[in-house]
């Protein structure tokens, strides 16, 4: 029923007590170490020996994504790059990554807490353990598969894509467990209909799906049609990676945030307020066991709600309700991060192409899709088709490789895409309306 049931079921009060002395001691160490922090608590007026409750947490400064871009690669880093082992990376409106570093001891972290996850989605050590997330910068893949290992469960490191064969072995290799988006685990289900295979006669029992925004309507879909009990994990790789928090298997009501390693508030995202249980805003975590890039109150952007109810499952930390959307304008396609910015950057450079653009997302055979309709010159929109065809092409291959995502590129006639005298609207979202 748990991985490590002295830490999952600590009581409130010492669950507290750990929160404090360990914040206190990473705080002291960026203080010492990185020269970001060392600016930013000066300017607070707040140092390590002024923390005397979990309340003065609120006297700490946020820490945003621009200041991890502007630190690229490695300014952000607590400690010698020979004391990390891995480094991971996410996508940034500028085309420069998001960097992130792992010591050893991060490394166990994240096993560890990936392990308590798996076990909370019901999972044992005895699984299956088919891991469809990417593996390589983006941390969804590797961070599965070292929780699966620390589990002691079997992994099979499949990665995403080819899908057909990704369905055989499930089928071949008896996988009970799935992990990967939930827009690509109806895409296998629709995949294996035409291949005349039921989901039924496979061994399948527990889906854990995260990387992307999902509805409670999708997860009822995803379990009729994979015939398994889907179970929602949160996680970004700024503050680990997946195994953050998840849903719980016997509740399914809300994700356990691991507070011995991370401590959860909800802000009102326009004046920075701390909001009480149960008020709708949103999540700042700061993380106080993590050596390698330690973050003070880490502005996620994604917008939620906490409660400290007890849970049927007995495991005593706070839960945050799904994610009901972000406080920015970043879109999530198929688990991959984009910016509206970043593809006007890669517009922007292509010769003949101006300035008006327009993104339209939609949900195509449940999975995402992207169109980038964009304006061009009137001496190239008279050219011949071909030549349209063959720029086209040439932008989404742009697009595939700077960003990950793939897109179907429409070059349109001048003056076709509306204009506006205020914030020009660059994002049409059909998923919304679904």
């Amino acid at each position: 029923m748990f991985f490590n049931e002295d830490f999952e079921t600590l009581p409130r009060e010492a669950l507290r007590a750990l929160q404090l002395k360990r914040l206190k001691a990473m705080v002291a160490r960026v203080q010492e170490s990185v020269p970001f922090y060392q600016e930013a608590l000066k300017k607070a007026d707040v140092n390590a020996d002024s923390i005397t409750s979990l309340e003065d947490l609120s006297r700490l400064p946020f820490t945003y994504k621009q200041d991890m871009r502007d630190s690229y690669p490695y300014r952000m880093f607590a400690v010698p790059m020979e004391e990390i082992v891995r480094i991971h990376a996410s996508s940034g409106t500028t085309g420069k990554p998001t960097v992130v570093g792992y010591t050893k001891k991060d490394i166990e972290n994240w096993s560890e807490l990936m392990a308590r996850s798996f076990v909370a989605a019901g999972v044992n050590r005895g699984d299956i353990i088919h891991n469809a997330y990417g593996y390589g910068l983006f941390t969804g893949g590797l961070g599965a598969h070292y929780g699966a290992e620390r589990l002691g469960a079997s992994v099979i490191p499949m990665s995403g894509g080819n899908t057909k064969k990704q369905i055989m072995i499930m089928q071949d290799f008896g996988s009970t467990v799935l992990t990967c988006t939930p827009s690509y685990s109806l895409f296998m289900a629709e995949a294996a209909k035409e291949e005349g295979i039921d989901f039924r006669e496979l061994k399948l029992k527990v889906g854990i799906f995260g990387a992307e925004p999902w509805s409670e309507e999708m997860r009822a879909d995803i379990e009729a049609k994979l015939n398994l009990t889907a179970v929602d994990i949160y996680g970004l790789s700024e503050i680990m990676g997946p195994g953050v928090a998840i849903e719980c298997h016997q509740a399914k009501k809300g994700l356990h945030i691991w507070e011995d390693h991370f401590i959860p508030e909800i802000i009102n995202p326009e004046t920075g307020e701390v909001l009480g249980e149960g008020e709708e805003g949103e999540l700042v975590i700061t993380t106080i066991t993590k050596e390698g890039i330690p973050l003070i109150r880490y502005r996620t952007r994604d917008i939620t709600s906490l409660t400290y109810e007890p849970c049927v499952c007995g495991r005593t930390h706070a839960r945050i309700t799904r994610m009901s959307g972000r406080s920015d304008d970043m879109l999530i396609i198929r688990g991959v991060n984009v910016f509206p910015s970043q593809i006007e950057s890669i517009l922007m450079s292509v010769e003949g192409v101006e300035p008006h653009y327009l993104l339209i997302v939609d949900r195509k055979e449940n999975l995402d899709t992207l169109e980038v309709q964009v304006e061009v010159g009137e001496h190239l929109f008279s050219d011949e088709i071909k030549h349209l065809q063959a720029l086209s092409q040439r932008i989404e291959k742009q697009i595939k490789e700077m960003l990950g995502v793939t897109s179907r590129v429409r070059l349109v006639e001048p003056k076709s895409i509306a204009r506006s005298e205020g914030k020009a609207k660059r994002v049409i979202d059909n998923r919304k309306k679904a």
